[in-house]
């Protein structure tokens, strides 16, 4: 028999550097669930990407165990490397705060390929440039689909 759902957690961790302190103890110990497990469980499964912001979906089930399902890093954060920014604009329809290129938004958009609802990646490409818009990154270059 199937064990029954009573719930979902989303956090935002650095891979391979879960522990028990504030966010992650707190959020696991109000829904009763074992916060050295998970550290130990997420730690070994994320430290390929070692220091990356990655979200984790956790899925709680009424006996008190979980899965949890680790997606890609968020795309402004990988924006943000990409263009060796430390944050984005506070006004990004006036003030310019670095650029990316039609390359970079490529590779950011093939890693999230999986988690954005896009078909074709030219499709994740304008998403993860609107992103960078939307954070006061210029998007340097032509669009593929402009040639």
């Amino acid at each position: 028999m199937a064990k029954e759902i009573t719930g979902y957690l989303k956090l935002q961790v650095k891979g391979g550097q879960a522990n028990p302190s504030p966010p992650v103890g707190p959020a696991l110990g109000a829904k009763g669930l074992n916060i050295m497990e998970f550290c130990k469980q997420f730690n070994g499964r994320s430290q390929d990407k070692m220091g990356q912001v990655l979200p984790v979906l956790i899925t709680i089930y009424s006996d008190k165990s979980f899965d949890f399902v680790i997606k890609t890093p968020p795309a402004p954060v990988m924006l943000l490397e990409a263009s060796k920014q430390k944050k984005g604009s506070a006004e990004p329809n006036r003030v310019k705060v670095g650029s990316v290129t039609w390359d970079q938004v490529k590779e950011i958009a093939e890693v999230k390929m999986p988690d954005l609802n896009a078909f074709t990646v030219e499709s994740a490409m304008k998403m993860v440039a609107g992103t960078a818009r939307s954070m006061g990154l210029k998007v340097t270059g032509t669009a593929p689909w402009n040639n």
